[in-house]
């Protein structure tokens, strides 16, 4: 028995966490998933809240924000297509996720997902692992917010991006130089990497005049040279 059109169509299936399912957990995974459209600044699970939703970024990009003790809000993470949101078996949202851009969503009911992994096991270490993945990436990012100067921090987020745009980037030419618009603005890049705007535009300009980078308007970015942006994010 092969899965519905709602898992064989889906952009992100081979990276996502059921790109390791078989027919069977998809099937199961499919019979309680509903796609979901969010608009840009839509907030889809409040901090406190009782967590409801979980399921899988198909399009777009969300990010995660906490609440400091006076109140400013922190950007602490961001989601890109095939990542998980929520948390099974956590009785409350530890952080408020929103929309940074339009984003489309695989969204599962958190109790009757929960009911999924205890019926299959495999699929609950698989998350399991994913999990683990994350909290890695995470430990690296404070490494690299602890470590790093400016220039360091904004060269691997420019090299991050430009991965993550993958096919919706744009090439002249087939080797060319990638094109690709910021989903999010510098005001919210110095956020997510302890910065302040006026770093993030001067590290901008530089690595402009340095032929890192274009920057052809708006949030457009070319990756003019890889490898010496590369070199200027592992810089010691």
């Amino acid at each position: 028995m092969i899965p519905n059109d709602v898992c064989t169509d889906c952009a992100v299936r081979d990276r996502a966490l059921c790109g390791s399912l078989d027919d069977r957990e998809l099937i199961a995974l499919n019979s309680i998933g509903q796609r979901r459209r969010v608009a840009r600044g839509q907030t889809i699970a409040w901090a406190g809240d009782e967590a409801v939703l979980c399921g899988n970024l198909l399009s777009g990009v969300l990010k995660l924000v906490a609440a400091t003790a006076n109140g400013r809000e922190q950007t602490v993470g961001l989601l890109y297509p095939a990542d998980f949101f929520g948390q099974p078996y956590a009785g409350d949202v530890d952080f408020t996720l929103s929309a940074l851009t339009d984003t489309e969503l695989c969204v599962f009911p958190r109790a009757a997902f929960e009911r999924v992994l205890e019926d299959h096991q495999r699929m609950e270490r698989l998350l399991l692992q994913r999990t683990f993945d994350s909290l890695n990436e995470a430990r690296g990012r404070m490494l690299v917010l602890a470590r790093k100067s400016a220039g360091e921090k904004l060269a691997g987020f420019l090299l991050d991006m430009a991965a993550r745009a993958g096919a919706s980037g744009c090439r002249a030419t087939r080797d060319g130089p990638v094109t690709f618009d910021l989903p999010l603005t510098r005001g919210q890049i110095a956020d997510v990497l302890g910065m302040t705007i006026e770093t993030v535009s001067r590290q901008l300009t530089r690595m402009k005049q340095s032929g890192l980078i274009g920057l052809p308007g708006g949030r457009a970015v070319t990756i003019s040279d890889r490898e010496a942006l590369a070199a200027r994010a592992e810089a010691a």
